[in-house]
């Protein structure tokens, strides 16, 4: 895929995503190092917790899904800010990326929802590609 066909959809970093066991305690520490909560929610598909926590132009997202491997590395995915998310995914398929989802997903996070998909890249990090929806779906 050409370079310049993802610039045109991608924003910027929209978050880092780290699993926990104890939600609770990593809100604490990130909070202890001047993060701020800007959203908590529970999502029912995969009963988790989950807060957004950010820190100038850095936000994490910590899930507590019970599986965290408590060791160096445990960082499960970086989320990139895109617009037109249904296009870029046709164009991410195409070009042959390992797609970890079929299609176009949603989550009832923030104002409206996110629209999201997953790639594989090539030493088994994922990257989301992450859409904040600007009106209910």
């Amino acid at each position: 895929m050409e370079k310049s066909v993802i610039l045109n959809h991608v924003t910027g970093l929209q978050h880092i995503g780290i699993p926990t066991n104890d939600i609770e305690t990593t809100i604490r520490f990130y909070e202890s190092l001047g993060f701020e909560i800007r959203h908590q929610a529970y999502n029912a598909a995969s009963d988790e917790e989950v807060a957004f926590l950010e820190l100038r132009h850095v936000m994490i997202e910590t899930y507590q899904n019970r599986q965290a491997t408590m060791k160096t590395g445990a960082i499960d995915h970086i989320a990139l800010d895109v617009v037109e998310i249904e296009s870029l995914f046709d164009q991410i398929k195409a070009a042959g990326y390992t797609l970890l989802d079929d299609q176009v997903r949603f989550l009832p996070f923030w104002e409206h929802g996110v629209k999201f998909f997953t790639i594989e890249g090539p030493n088994a990090e994922k990257i989301e590609f992450c859409e904040k929806c600007k009106s209910p779906v």
